[in-house]
């Protein structure tokens, strides 16, 4: 796969993304685009990537993961993160994305959708998935288009 060098940095409102890391991927990862989300004042509030194709882990870990510092939490950071690297799977030629999250986790199922992705179906991650882990909660499967 090839990276595109004009995502290498990322601004919308109050953030900015900077490129840490670009990973090719392996039989199980999928290559992925790693940001720094950084506030107005340029500190790091958290983390974002989004991968690029499909395998058969992309369904359950999803296309993009974030995490935002707790103290930087709902102010909407993950929201526009998620936002900005949208664009970068339609050009490589995705018209979707699955975002998911444990069935738990409130706040990652108000963001995602806020971003107006439909919830497909809150499903047991297969022991087959590389990130399964014994008693894991059930996931939120999520599918936005892009």
């Amino acid at each position: 796969m090839t990276f595109f060098d004009e995502f290498a940095q990322l601004s919308k409102g109050n953030i900015t993304l900077r490129l840490c890391e670009q990973c090719p991927g392996d039989d199980e990862l999928l290559p992925f685009y790693y940001y720094d989300i950084c506030d107005a004042n340029g500190n790091s509030v958290g983390k974002i990537s989004i991968r690029i194709g499909d395998n058969v882990h992309s369904y359950y870990n999803g296309h993009v993961g974030y995490e935002v510092d707790e103290a930087h939490q709902g102010k909407g950071y993950a929201r526009q993160a998620c936002e900005l690297v949208l664009p970068i799977a339609r050009a490589h030629g995705m018209h979707r994305v699955y975002l998911t999250c444990g069935e738990s986790n409130a706040a990652s199922r108000k963001v995602i959708e806020a971003l107006g992705a439909q919830l497909l179906e809150i499903a047991q991650v297969p022991q087959s998935c590389f990130f399964w882990r014994l008693n894991m909660e059930r996931y939120c499967i999520y599918r936005k288009e892009i």
